[in-house]
């Protein structure tokens, strides 16, 4: 794949913070996609594939990588679109700590943009795969929804993100008082996140689907009179977003004088132990995998109150 970069500034997988980003850019049929670089592991050529018996309707079957047997979604036909050609190339990747590789037409090269040209979807359908697109000079790259698409075929991640501690009301009245800023761009996910955190307790939420329109609103509360802890009391960031990643948020968040000290946990698919590293320099309170949402609320709960809270019985 040939990189297709703008400025001589190099090794951007090792800085943090910079709001830039890398996409591996691939066709199927006359529509060109993209997929964040962090999220892939390697692209092969195509490999034998053995069918399972009640597979999900995306999947291919199983293929094998350095001894692992790996999930194939065939992509034209979870899009519904038409390939030109054979698909030849398959994207492994690891997202949500979930082996899974992407059957698609052709491979082409990779680019380095920043989250800003990153434009939200329109609205145009509500089983929308896409969360953003690039605008290159001749041709609109599509970002695709990966984590909707691998939730669909395996539903232990929604699963994941619904289940929680049940608390005692006593829990979950302190967690009432509690303001929550979320930045998620899936609509899926954030609906789902969201609806958990509300049944969990933390009642006064405000969510986004990117990391600008939150950075927005929490320059608004900063302006607020008063106690800071007042108007936020933690901020819970994915880290792929258009407009502004998560990263970027997080940097512009400990800068400030006021929200500097405001608890943040990046909770994101890209947890890696590189991913870590960033979250860390950066100076996250706290970085969890997605789908774990019971690790997300126990964190929550010892950032705000100090101490974990003691629950009851689980809710599934």
């Amino acid at each position: 794949m040939a990189a297709e970069t703008s400025g001589d500034k190099k090794g951007i997988l090792l800085e943090t913070g910079t709001n830039e980003f890398e996409i591996v850019e691939f066709s199927i049929g006359q529509v060109n996609y993209g997929i964040n670089v962090a999220k892939v592991r390697e692209v092969i050529t195509s490999a034998p594939v053995t069918t399972m018996p009640q597979a999900h309707p995306y999947v291919d079957g199983l293929f094998t990588l350095r001894g692992k047997a790996i999930p194939l979604v065939n992509l034209p036909r979870c899009l519904n679109v038409q390939s030109n050609a054979e698909p030849k190339n398959i994207i492994v990747t690891e997202i949500n700590n979930y082996n899974i590789g992407f059957l698609v037409e052709n491979v082409s090269r990779i680019h380095r943009i920043s989250w800003k040209d990153m434009e939200p979807a329109p609205e145009v359908g509500d089983q929308s795969r896409v969360v953003g697109l690039v605008k290159m000079k001749d041709r609109i790259v599509l970002l695709l929804d990966f984590e909707t698409i691998i939730a669909e075929i395996n539903p232990e991640i929604n699963a994941k993100l619904t289940t929680y501690e049940e608390a005692t009301e006593d829990v979950k009245t302190k967690r009432s008082n509690v303001h929550v800023v979320v930045a998620e761009d899936s609509p899926m996910l954030r609906d789902l996140l969201v609806t958990t955190l509300h049944e969990s307790g933390y009642r006064f939420i405000r969510d986004f689907g990117n990391g600008q329109d939150a950075w927005n609103y929490l320059q608004e509360l900063s302006q607020r009179e008063g106690n800071i802890e007042d108007h936020v009391g933690v901020i819970v960031s994915d880290v792929e977003m258009p407009k502004m990643d998560g990263h970027r948020l997080l940097k512009l968040v400990r800068e400030d004088e006021r929200l500097g000290k405001v608890p943040l946990v990046l909770f994101s698919s890209l947890i890696s132990d590189e991913m870590r590293l960033k979250g860390d320099q950066l100076g996250a309170s706290g970085q969890i995998a997605k789908p774990e949402i019971n690790q997300l609320i126990g964190l929550l709960d010892n950032l705000i109150f100090g101490t974990p809270i003691k629950n009851e019985h689980s809710n599934g």
